[in-house]
């Protein structure tokens, strides 16, 4: 082959080479920007719900709220029949709100942990809770239930610890059942005395090791307790809902202008996307609801600004 020939296809060859590792590194480049722009620019949107009766239906329509938490008791009344559920279901959906989520799961009067604790028939009516649950395409079923998983005086700790989660293994399978998830909720020493952190709540979740099993972050219970937002980013994945309310008199969110961003943040750092329930005290629930809820979105919206 004559030295040009030879020159040009080498050279040639070499500009197909650098073409290709050219795309490739493109291919590389791209890839790794959207990944770390994903990163970067997603934004922190969770819906924003209220804790009340469905009595309230019209009123939150009126507002900017996205759901109401119900009451188990109250809304999928597992103790009542088929009949008087259909009726209460019936007049929320003509109200066109939506029910996300319920709490006030199990009564005090059946026991979850100690002597008297009665796992089968907790169990039955948790079915029944969460067939209704399912009827009205409610995802999240909140486990605070402080009379019911109390632990009697001078009953082991230990001992109620492993009724607990045995309890939660047998539960995970029947929610996973009827689309639920069950959301244990961490409360405050004054409510309670087990499970008083999303710490102490992260290990129960991580021992029953369900996927219908998860955790709740409760921005009022973590003041009350001075546990920090990083309690959040450890549980990471396992938390699936939060509540909100301020540390003093447990009111709405704005009545003393608390701020929440450190939460709000740290729910933001794990990718969360699920929904902020207001659970708190009211003073005109009429007047006070729409200030409350742009309240909680302006600090949400501060988030995402800063970040």
């Amino acid at each position: 082959m004559p030295n040009n020939c030879r020159k040009n296809h080498l050279f040639k060859g070499k500009s197909r080479l650098a073409t290709l590792i050219g795309l490739l590194l493109i291919v590389v480049l791209t890839s790794s920007c959207a990944n770390n722009c994903t990163k970067r620019t997603a934004v922190f949107a969770p819906s924003v719900g209220v804790c009340t009766s469905t009595g309230n239906a019209e009123l939150v329509k009126t507002v900017n709220v996205d759901y109401i938490e119900a009451g188990v008791q109250r809304f999928l009344i597992p103790f009542e029949s088929d009949e008087k559920f259909a009726e209460k279901l019936a007049a929320l959906q003509q109200s066109g709100v939506t029910v996300r989520a319920c709490n006030g799961f199990i009564p005090g009067s059946i026991k979850s942990t100690g002597p008297k604790a009665d796992h089968d028939k907790l169990l039955k009516y948790a079915e029944t809770a969460f067939q209704r649950a399912q009827k009205t395409g409610i995802k999240i079923i909140v486990f605070g239930s402080s009379g019911s998983r109390n632990i009697p005086k001078g009953f082991d700790r230990d001992q109620a610890k492993a009724q607990f989660v045995s309890l939660l293994k047998r539960m995970g399978p029947i929610a996973a059942k009827y689309d639920v998830t069950i959301a244990i909720e961490p409360l405050n020493r004054k409510e309670t005395n087990f499970i008083i952190s999303v710490t102490e709540g992260h290990e129960i979740v991580k021992l029953v090791d369900h996927k219908n099993i998860r955790l709740l972050a409760d921005f009022y219970h973590m003041l009350r307790e001075n546990e920090g937002p990083e309690s959040i980013v450890e549980a990471g994945k396992y938390l699936v809902h939060a509540h909100i309310a301020e540390n003093e008199g447990r009111h709405y969110p704005g009545k003393n202008g608390e701020d929440f961003t450190p939460y709000l943040v740290a729910l933001k750092q794990i990718g969360y996307s699920g929904s902020i329930s207001m659970e708190c005290r009211w003073g005109n629930f009429s007047e006070e609801l729409a200030p409350a809820a742009a309240y909680l979105r302006k600090q949400i919206a501060a988030v995402n600004v800063n970040d």
